[in-house]
C-alpha cells in the first residue's frame, strides 16, 4: 500500500472516529419534548448580525440551564425572519430554565444589543411530538475543525393550522404524505403538534390560536429541494387542504441553517 493511500485511510479513520464520538457525546442530550418554534422579525439588514450575536453567546448558555437550542435558521421567503427551535424536558422545566437564563448575567450583558435588533419576538408555537418517536433528536454541535464551512443542508417546516378537535384525524391523513417526503430523500426531523397548556413563564408569550401540526425535515442541498421535494410539497399541500380539516392553507417555511445550527444535514446521511 503506497504512502498516499495510507495517509488517506488514516485521515478517513480519524474523521469517522470524530463523527462517532460526537454522536456518542450527545446521548445525554435527548428527551426535550416541550418545544418552542420561535420566528423572530429582525430589523432590515441586521439579520446576519443578530445571528452572529446569537450563535456567539446563547446556544451553550441555553444548554447550561438545562434546555437545548435544536437549531437556528434563516428563512428564505422573508429576509427579516430569524427562526430557531428550543427544547425543554417538561413544562415546569421551561419556566425554570428560562428564569435562570433571562435573570442571569449573560442575558443582562447582551440583552440591549439583542433587543435593539429585533422588531418582534412573539411569533412562537409551543409544541410537543405527535408521538414520542416523532420528537426532535439533538444532533452533535457543529465541529469547528471538521465542518469548516459550518452547518449545511436545507431545513423545511410545513405548518398546518388544524380545525378544532381535528388533530388526530389530520395526523392520520397526513402520514401517507410524510412517508412520500421521506421516500424522496428528506430526513424527517420531527412531527410536532400544539401543546395546549397555560403559559407558566408569561415574559415569553406563545401563540394561542392553534391547534397546529408542524412537519420538520432536512434536505441535503438546494438541488434536492428543487428537484425532489418542492413540487411534492406543493402537491401535498393541495391534497391535505382538500381534507377539510384545515383552517387555512399550509405554510411551507424553507430555511438555511445558521453556521452553528445543530439541526443540519450530516455527512453520514449520504444516500
Amino acid at each position: 500500500m503506497n504512502r498516499l493511500l495510507k495517509t488517506f485511510l488514516l485521515m478517513a479513520t480519524i474523521f469517522s472516529q470524530a463523527q462517532t464520538k460526537s454522536t456518542d457525546d450527545v446521548s445525554h442530550l435527548q428527551n426535550f419534548p416541550v418545544i418552542e418554534f420561535r420566528r423572530y422579525r429582525i430589523k432590515a439588514g441586521e439579520r446576519e448580525h443578530f445571528a452572529r450575536y446569537f450563535e456567539s453567546y446563547f446556544p451553550e448558555a441555553i444548554q447550561q440551564v438545562g434546555a437545548i437550542a435544536f437549531g437556528q435558521f434563516f428563512e428564505r421567503a422573508d429576509s427579516s425572519h430569524f427562526t430557531w427551535i428550543r427544547g425543554f424536558h417538561d413544562v415546569d422545566d421551561r419556566a425554570t430554565a428560562n428564569g435562570a437564563l433571562y435573570s442571569g448575567p449573560l442575558w443582562k450583558e447582551h440583552r440591549d444589543t439583542m433587543n435593539q435588533l429585533m422588531l418582534d419576538s412573539d411569533n412562537v408555537l409551543l409544541l410537543h411530538p405527535l408521538r414520542p418517536e416523532k420528537g426532535i433528536a439533538v444532533l452533535p454541535a457543529v465541529d469547528p475543525v471538521h465542518e469548516l464551512e459550518g452547518a449545511q443542508g436545507v431545513i423545511v417546516a410545513q405548518i398546518f393550522a388544524i380545525k378544532a378537535h381535528s388533530s388526530d384525524a389530520f395526523a392520520q391523513q397526513s402520514e401517507a404524505v410524510f412517508a412520500k417526503y421521506r421516500s424522496s430523500g428528506a430526513r424527517e426531523a420531527g412531527v410536532l403538534v400544539t401543546l395546549d397548556v397555560p403559559n407558566n413563564f408569561p415574559k415569553l408569550p406563545f401563540r394561542a390560536d392553534g391547534p397546529f401540526l408542524v412537519w420538520l425535515g432536512v434536505l441535503k442541498d438546494d438541488k434536492q429541494f428543487k428537484t425532489q421535494f418542492e413540487s411534492l410539497a406543493n402537491r401535498s399541500s393541495e391534497s391535505l387542504a382538500a381534507t377539510g380539516l384545515l383552517r387555512s392553507s399550509p405554510e411551507l417555511v424553507v430555511m438555511d441553517p445558521a453556521p452553528r445550527s445543530r439541526l443540519r444535514w450530516l455527512p453520514e446521511w449520504q444516500r
